[in-house]
């Protein structure tokens, strides 16, 4: 008897002092939470997505009709053309500005972390219902950037009342936020080396080829990176786009996370949200996917 019971403890010590099970055991709220909080999430929402299903009632088997109606749906085909929109000229200026304020806090200064402090700080708060007020305001029809348009000659202008300039105050508010690109960028840029700008000041290179030649290449790793983290970040926009202009004016804002969250929330059509929401998923993958295989011909990695 006592013989089993030193072999079940000795069988126990060694389960614990197990190298594996240390790992696992201190992995383990990780993967409760991310098995809990995400795939099963993930696995409802494919469910619902081939059933119409409202909440607080029982889902019921559609198949594939609710992408077949997405298919023939005007209001999201917009939805995918306005969100694409709002990415290819967003996105990049987000990283252009990045890229300009990391160059220059690079530099050294006495007051370089507060400089990168102050402009990480938008990053922050950048996506809040408060700035979004903020941001509706500056650019409303009695904001001052409005006035100071209008001043200049261009009478009865307003952003939120053109299809054509909605989307440009969306754009700056997420521009604006672009301090985590910046400390990437800023990482990366110090970890080019130093003899590559000497070489080229020998052979007489100016600063914009040393920036085309050596930064840029040297950076494509980064680049390509921040690329990708901001284009999920640019479909999956929303508390701008809810707060400041609900979509508006005419579905030019009408985003694809806005149009989901309004059938799901709004209309009560969570079958439908859930399949749109497969949707853009498969969409940011495939562009992902593209940016990735074509990544090999302009991305540079020293080893």
């Amino acid at each position: 008897m006592q013989a089993t019971k030193r072999k079940s403890v000795c069988s126990v010590g060694s389960f614990l002092n197990n190298d594996n099970t240390v790992g696992y055991l201190f992995a383990l709220p990780f993967i409760l939470s991310f098995t809990l909080l995400t795939l099963v999430p993930m696995a409802l929402s494919l469910y619902y997505s081939f059933c119409t299903y409202t909440i607080g009632s029982s889902p019921s088997w559609v198949g594939i009709g609710n992408f077949f109606s997405l298919a023939h749906d005007a209001t999201f085909g917009n939805s995918i053309l306005v969100t694409l929109q709002y990415v290819v000229i967003g996105v990049p200026l987000k990283l252009v500005f990045a890229l300009l304020i990391a160059m220059l806090l690079t530099k050294p200064t006495r007051a370089q972390g507060f400089y990168r402090a102050v402009y990480y700080i938008p990053s922050l708060i950048g996506g809040s219902v408060a700035v979004a007020l903020v941001w509706k305001q500056l650019f409303g029809s009695r904001g001052p950037i409005v006035g100071l348009i209008q001043g200049l000659g261009a009478q009865g202008f307003n952003f939120f009342g053109s299809t054509t300039w909605a989307f440009l105050p969306l754009v700056l508010c997420n521009a604006w936020q672009f301090g985590s690109s910046m400390l990437i960028f800023a990482s990366g840029l110090k970890q080019i080396p130093k003899d590559y700008y000497e070489a080229s000041e020998i052979d007489g290179a100016n600063i914009f080829r040393r920036f085309f030649s050596i930064t840029l290449p040297c950076l494509s790793p980064i680049i390509l990176f921040n690329l990708i983290m901001q284009l999920i970040s640019g479909f999956m926009t929303f508390t701008q786009a809810q707060v400041i202009t609900d979509g508006g004016p005419n579905y030019a804002t009408n985003y694809i996370a806005l149009n989901i969250f309004k059938e799901g929330f709004s209309y009560q059509h969570m079958g439908y949200a859930c399949a749109q929401s497969w949707v853009m998923l498969l969409l940011m993958a495939g562009i992902t996917g593209l940016i990735f295989k074509t990544s090999s011909h302009w991305t540079y990695y020293e080893n």
